[in-house]
């Protein structure tokens, strides 16, 4: 007899499907550390517009539309963007945020929060540590 049996057609239907689970596992992490990334980068880009903006008028710029920067359409679905500025101090200070929505925030509690202040201080809400978000 030739062919296939139908233990040997479940064995190899037992085995993809364990290969597949470990590949949407491994694909869902890559997703939600690319999300980040990318949120990091526009926390880096801000605060560089920040420092930028401060050398011309002496003082932080209150919004990023005043700096005109605008949310990248792969972050705004993910993360929501804040500038905290106090120009009252000595030395003006600013912090920008990224706080995670919608399915970042569900599947990403171990970073949470991304923080850059304007002395270069990077901080995350979650317990996952600077080395690992960053």
């Amino acid at each position: 007899m030739r062919g296939i049996t139908l233990i040997e057609l479940m064995i190899v239907v037992g085995i993809v499907a364990v290969l597949a689970s470990l590949a949407v596992t491994t694909y869902s992490r890559y997703v939600l550390k690319t999300n980040r990334a990318a949120a990091a980068a526009v926390l880096l880009g801000i605060a560089n517009r920040q420092e930028q903006y401060y050398l011309d008028a002496r003082q932080y710029a209150s919004s990023t539309t005043v700096l005109g920067f605008a949310v990248p359409p792969e972050v705004s679905p993910n993360y929501t963007l804040a500038t905290t500025v106090n120009n009252a101090a000595t030395p003006p200070t600013f912090s920008v945020t990224a706080t995670p929505k919608a399915n970042q925030l569900a599947k990403d509690t171990k970073c949470g929060t991304l923080t850059l202040t304007s002395a270069g201080v990077k901080s995350v809400s979650g317990s996952g540590g600077v080395s690992n978000c960053w």
